[in-house]
């Protein structure tokens, strides 16, 4: 497009899904308005009894706060704004409120991904290591390689936001729920193909260092598992990892789905249909899943409900 047709932006306008029925609309708001209080009251709930309950003084558990921390960052960023568009019709967001909003969905982004990987290492070296667990992940240990999970996002989000709210905008309808970086993309009039490499190479950097960290986590584990004679001893060993497992199969599932299809297959009403596994129902599951395939969790939120009712006398 011509330079002479860009003027600066000052807003955008988010589409949202206001292709749809009001009377849909409605529906989708109070289903996601009480999944996103779910999410916030299970993700909290989750590291309220972690810090709570000394049984739970554990690495893993230590990794699961962080984890329910980035789910909460994560839902408080897009489903605000999300539940705005679809209740009151406020579609538009500042320019700076859009790109405060694309730099938090890659930082907590990224920095689920390196978690995701961590807590791989955690349980191959609870598995494949068990004598000297204690000693490896020692507290100091474990606040550094939370650190260094966070920390990956940091460039990362600063790199890729600035550089793409640099460009000259000849649009400002944004064809999504939030300010994700291929819609607000379409709507640069500038060359963008060197933006396009960088940002293909670093989703695929972030997005596969940490997949081959747990893949290669989880074939040590494996490897380990087979190695024990009795099922009973199998059993209790895969279970300690798969709730973890299923939480990255579903991250990562979601993940690829949005940015690794083929672009003839990627409409921008299927893409948000998609989007919303990874932000708004991924964030819900990992507290339900945690919950319910932990037996720890559930008798610590048990014995957090006593404690909370005063009666320490009926803590099973």
């Amino acid at each position: 497009m011509a330079e002479g047709n860009w003027t600066r932006v000052s807003e955008f306008i988010l589409m949202s899904f206001s292709s749809l029925p009001a009377e849909i609309q409605s529906l989708l708001f109070l289903t996601f308005l009480i999944v996103y209080l779910v999410t916030l009251l299970g993700n909290s709930l989750i590291i309220l009894v972690t810090l709570a309950d000394p049984m739970l003084h554990s690495p893993m558990y230590f990794f699961l706060r962080n984890l329910s921390l980035l789910e909460i960052g994560f839902n408080l960023v897009i489903v605000p704004k999300m539940l705005g568009t679809l209740i009151a019709q406020d579609t538009t967001i500042s320019f700076l409120g859009c790109a405060t909003q694309m730099y938090f969905f890659f930082f907590f982004g990224v920095s689920e991904c390196f978690l995701l990987a961590i807590t791989a290492y955690d349980r191959y070296v609870a598995i494949c290591n068990p004598l000297h667990y204690p000693v490896i992940m020692n507290p100091k240990t474990c606040t550094k390689l939370s650190v260094a999970s966070w920390f990956p996002g940091i460039p990362m989000a600063t790199v890729q936001t600035t550089w793409l709210f640099s460009f000259p905008f000849c649009g400002t309808k944004v064809n999504h729920f939030f300010c994700d970086s291929p819609p607000v993309l379409k709507l640069v009039c500038a060359d963008t193909a060197l933006f396009e490499i960088y940002a293909i190479v670093g989703t695929i950097l972030v997005v596969m260092i940490p997949c081959l960290l747990i893949l290669c986590s989880y074939t040590c584990i494996i490897a380990a598992i087979l190695k024990i004679p009795s099922a009973k001893g199998k059993h209790k060993a895969f279970s300690t990892c798969s709730s973890h497992l299923l939480v990255v199969s579903l991250f990562y599932v979601s993940l690829s789905l949005i940015y690794f299809r083929p672009k003839s297959n990627n409409s921008p009403e299927s893409k948000k249909v998609l989007s919303l596994s990874y932000t708004v129902m991924t964030p819900i599951l990992n507290p339900i899943i945690y919950s319910l395939r932990n037996n720890e969790v559930k008798n610590a939120l048990g014995r957090t409900f006593y404690k909370a009712l005063g009666l320490r006398d009926c803590i099973p």
